[in-house]
């Protein structure tokens, strides 16, 4: 990661020792909520997600209410407002052999004359998960990290594809005494449900409370570009991370940084406003981190952006982002 987001770490990385498994989750960004575990920078911290209807790894629920159970929140020492934490997700991996998605696109992702010849939205009930009958089941081949859709079948086409597991959820305490639930994105993260908040990625978050307050979630094996169908390939997961501080960042968002490129991240919640804003909103933080840590001119900063910036529909009503390839920026 680059020198500008690091700070001495006073302690050693520890190893992950076995994982970390609640016995409550919750649902909303609070900063209220009981501290699940202290951590130190550097430490790494094993842990376990539920499905976004609160089964773990055995397919048991472990959290009647659904909507995307939270592990959290861990407190972060030394993490102050005004900070920025680096969430180092060092693996992201699935832990069942199954999941569930929707059956049929959401209508806000298609045009409005089309809805009324659409297919049912309903297919078998009790399918993937009981009381549902909007839900299909996919097999998860751990061995071969594949996942497989297993009813209906295509004459046409083999649903079949590699699993690229990721995190829907992410994020810390929100701002003041706000405790929006884990349904919405926003400036503390959230819901976000960007695809590539994945093992390898380094999610950086501004820091509102004392210790930051962080949340994980709603794991997916696989979820195309914008979550058109309201959910991925829903399920468990084991996760691993790190975090470190940096001070006095004054962000005003999520941004994230992986091998190959540096991301802004435009979260807001969906359907407030549209993907313009959100557009804009990343467009604006790249240009303000190219002159800050890239030391780019502002009209250097806004040609690399027109000419190798990347955007990214995060969610098909709510948020974008903007890539900058890493192969194209100045040491540092």
């Amino acid at each position: 990661m680059y020198r500008m987001y690091r700070i001495a770490i006073l302690f050693p990385a520890l190893l992950a020792a076995q994982p970390l498994v609640p016995n409550t989750y919750y649902r909303t960004f609070s900063h209220t909520n009981p501290v699940l575990r202290h951590m130190k920078p550097g430490e790494i911290i094993a842990t376990q997600t539920l499905d976004s209807s609160g089964r773990d790894f055995h397919g048991d629920v472990r959290n009647p209410e659904s909507g995307n159970p939270l592990t959290g929140p861990f407190y972060i020492d030394g993490a102050e407002p005004g900070d920025a934490i680096l969430v180092h997700l060092r693996r992201v991996r699935l832990n069942r052999d199954w999941g569930y998605s929707g059956y049929q696109l959401g209508l806000y992702a298609l045009l409005p004359e089309v809805i009324r010849n659409l297919y049912s939205p309903n297919y078998k009930p009790d399918l993937a998960i009981p009381g549902r009958s909007n839900l299909v089941r996919w097999d998860i081949d751990l061995a071969n990290n594949i996942v497989r859709l297993r009813d209906p079948l295509s004459a046409v086409v083999k649903m079949e594809f590699p699993a690229i597991p990721m995190l829907g959820c992410i994020g810390v305490a929100a701002p003041g005494d706000f405790s929006p639930t884990s349904g919405p994105a926003g400036s503390y993260g959230g819901n976000m449900d960007y695809n590539r908040v994945r093992e390898g990625a380094t999610v950086i978050l501004p820091v509102y409370h004392p210790g930051a307050l962080l949340y994980v979630g709603d794991g997916h094996a696989l979820m195309g570009d914008g979550e058109p169908t309201g959910n991925g390939i829903e399920t468990s997961m084991d996760v691993e991370f790190s975090v470190d501080i940096a001070k006095n960042m004054r962000l005003d968002g999520p941004r994230l940084e992986n091998a190959e490129s540096i991301v802004s991240i435009g979260s807001q919640p969906e359907f407030v406003s549209s993907l313009d804003r959100a557009l804009a909103m990343a467009t604006t933080d790249m240009v303000r981190w190219l002159a800050a840590e890239y030391k780019l001119e502002p009209w250097a900063a806004h040609l690399l952006v027109a000419f190798q910036g990347q955007y990214d529909v995060v969610t098909v009503s709510g948020s974008m982002a903007l890539r900058i390839p890493k192969k194209y920026l100045p040491p540092k």
